[in-house]
């Protein structure tokens, strides 16, 4: 016969019965850098599969704007601001253009559910997003700006620029195009608010600003890529105003940080609802 008391029985069936009315304690959420880094890397996977057609899209779309824009111009600041537009417009097609459809198209689909299930911050979401098509268009801007210097006869000395350009320009453009695809009600809608950010893109970054009209002027300076595209044909002189370039590269920084924030908030708002 057991010796085990019959309270002590009684007493362990009681907290064997309680137990499953004990909460688990919740994992902990993901930690920003850890959680940036896999959404990065999720992300140029996809993008690498999904989108290497419309990069060379809009790299040849690039290259031909050029070509045409060659019989017009002939050389000095007006040649330095279409080859700096056309590279930039590039990353206006990824980075704005796609992503605006993607997070349209994520939010359409319910895809935001799923990431609002998982611990991860919605700044890492986005950000990693936003950092995996804006590097998705290094190649493309490259080829582009190489081949507008070979048309144009401009120096490559100071592509390396670009190093900074296209970061920045992307953060810029992509939070934007987050935000546009996060707050669209329709994917319909974010895929031509897409497009007419990238059309904007190309009307006021490649054509050369001493050619618009004034109020196309003021619009131009409310385009985030603008610094970018400034900053850029600036290194295409004899000898380069540096100072402006670290200007016109601060305010594309400033801009991209307000615009990954806008979008960050969109994400919220859109993941809640």
């Amino acid at each position: 016969m057991s010796a085990v008391p019959l309270e002590a029985v009684v007493r362990a069936e009681d907290e064997r019965v309680a137990a499953p009315d004990v909460a688990a304690p919740l994992g902990a959420r993901a930690r920003m850098v850890p959680a940036l880094t896999a959404v990065y890397r999720a992300q140029l996977s996809r993008a690498r599969v999904a989108r290497i057609p419309l990069l060379f899209v809009a790299t040849f779309q690039s290259v031909g704007i050029m070509i045409l824009m060659r019989g017009v111009v002939d050389g000095g600041s007006e040649a330095h601001a279409v080859v700096a537009g056309s590279s930039v417009l590039v990353v206006a097609f990824v980075a704005l253009n796609l992503l605006a459809q993607y997070f349209g198209q994520l939010r359409g689909d319910g895809g935001l559910d799923h990431y609002a299930t998982l611990p991860v911050p919605p700044a890492a979401v986005v950000l990693g997003a936003a950092a995996a098509y804006a590097s998705f268009t290094v190649p493309g801007t490259i080829v582009t700006a190489v081949v507008g210097c070979g048309l144009f006869g401009l120096p490559l000395t100071h592509l390396w620029v670009l190093a900074a350009v296209i970061p920045l320009s992307g953060a810029a453009l992509a939070g934007l195009g987050a935000a546009l695809g996060l707050l669209a009600p329709r994917p319909e809608l974010a895929t031509l608010l897409g497009q007419m950010g990238m059309s904007a893109a190309l009307l006021l970054g490649v054509l050369p600003a001493e050619r618009m009209p004034g109020f196309l002027q003021y619009a131009r300076d409310l385009l985030p890529s603008t610094y970018g595209v400034e900053a850029l044909a600036r290194t295409f002189g004899s000898d380069p105003d540096w100072g402006a370039v670290l200007l016109d590269l601060g305010v594309c920084a400033a801009v991209g940080v307000v615009s990954l924030a806008v979008a960050t908030w969109a994400y919220r708002r859109a993941a809640v609802r």
